[in-house]
């Protein structure tokens, strides 16, 4: 039987290769709703190729543009978060993939949860911001997360038919970035054109700076820790230039268990879309021969203070996750707008943690506030 499915932040990365997957598999796959926040005009193109039951652009002055643009299409148009957040729930939908960019991205899944859907999560700032709520409602309602990033997939690929063994560690590997290896003073220089160009792999402006200052992988471990139960200090990160291995999980017996492949954000996205089936693809097969060395160096958390940082939060737990990360956000966009330097990112982000409201046990409420607390906070310092 086909599987019914929506797309929040279709015309993303995440979400054009998410249906190029679909449309590689077409008996096993329908498109019941497609949301993007504001490129309308790929929205539509997709409209019209997938004929989804409901689309919604996040953007509500670009309503009337797309419903006009789809008035002879078989389609029900909406607009607005809210709208988003309503479409998760309808019965027709079996999985809701997440890869809308950001905060944005967590009551849409709350939402989908409550509404007892499956997900096929890639937007790794929900459980960064609110992993505690996430994984209770997930528990109370029956939901399965299944992870899209290519690090989580992998541990998860790892685990399967080990749930009963105790993991003593993980692993997650990165690659390092555009900027692997300089040294502060290079880094005071560096541009957002200049952290644009990911070595490895192909994503959206913000997660490819995300991964150039490394609050990518600091996020990850955060990720990492709420989808596995695991400890801090039980999540490790390490630089693997290649991408080959795409992270590791170590059992108390000392054996070690990796997933490896060439870097195709495709093989994660069928994989969480599948499970517990791999199903045949034409993709391009890794060969040994091809990478003689894989290489693997510690993570320079000093010079890539992000990574300490995103650990820190991690650690203080409460709302310090969700402060650091709406610091992030605002931090990115001023990045790429030329506004603050790369090092900078990292300084005014600290300066959120010490002076932002901290609340040891808070609800859904309060990340709500620390959310709108914080993005006015690092505005200012800019």
């Amino acid at each position: 039987m086909s599987k019914h499915i929506a797309i929040l932040g279709s015309t993303g990365s995440i979400g054009t290769q998410t249906l190029e997957v679909v449309e590689a598999n077409p008996e096993l796959f329908v498109v019941d709703v497609l949301t993007a926040n504001n490129n309308v005009d790929l929205l539509i193109a997709q409209a019209k190729k997938f004929k989804p039951d409901v689309v919604v652009i996040a953007r509500e002055d670009k309503y009337e543009y797309l419903s006009e643009a789809l008035k002879d299409e078989d389609v029900k148009v909406y607009a607005g978060i809210d709208a988003i957040s309503q479409v998760v729930g309808m019965s027709s939908i079996d999985v809701v993939l997440t890869a809308m960019v950001g905060y944005s991205g967590l009551l849409p899944t709350i939402k989908a949860i409550e509404a007892k859907k499956n997900i096929a999560l890639a937007n790794k700032e929900t459980l960064v911001v609110a992993g505690e709520i996430i994984q209770k409602l997930a528990l109370e309602n029956g939901v399965s997360i299944y992870p899209v990033d290519s690090e989580h997939s992998a541990i998860f690929q790892c685990l399967i038919g080990e749930f009963e063994n105790p993991v003593e560690k993980i692993y997650l590997t990165a690659s390092g970035g555009p900027f692997r290896g300089k040294d502060r003073k290079f880094l005071e220089d560096v541009t957002s054109k200049q952290a644009l160009k990911h070595p490895n792999w192909d994503m959206g402006a913000k997660i490819t700076i995300d991964s150039a200052s490394m609050m990518n992988k600091g996020f990850e471990a955060i990720e990492a820790k709420w989808l596995f139960d695991l400890k801090p200090e039980q999540v490790d990160v390490i630089v693997h230039p290649q991408s080959i291995v795409h992270s590791l999980v170590q059992f108390e017996d000392s054996s070690m268990k990796a997933q490896m492949g060439l870097p195709d954000m495709k093989l994660p996205i069928q994989f969480a879309l599948t499970y517990p089936k791999r199903l045949k693809t034409s993709f391009e097969r890794f060969n040994f021969l091809d990478y003689p060395n894989l290489t693997f160096e510690p993570a320079d958390s000093k010079n890539f203070r992000n990574l300490a940082l995103a650990y820190e939060a991690m650690d203080k737990g409460g709302n310090m996750p969700c402060i650091i990360n709406a610091a992030n956000e605002i931090m990115v966009e001023a990045f790429l707008k030329d506004q603050v330097g790369f090092l900078q990112m990292s300084d005014i982000i600290e300066t959120c943690m010490q002076k932002a409201s901290f609340i040891a046990r808070p609800v859904y409420e309060d990340y709500v506030s620390s959310d709108a607390e914080v993005r006015e906070l690092a505005a200012s310092l800019i």
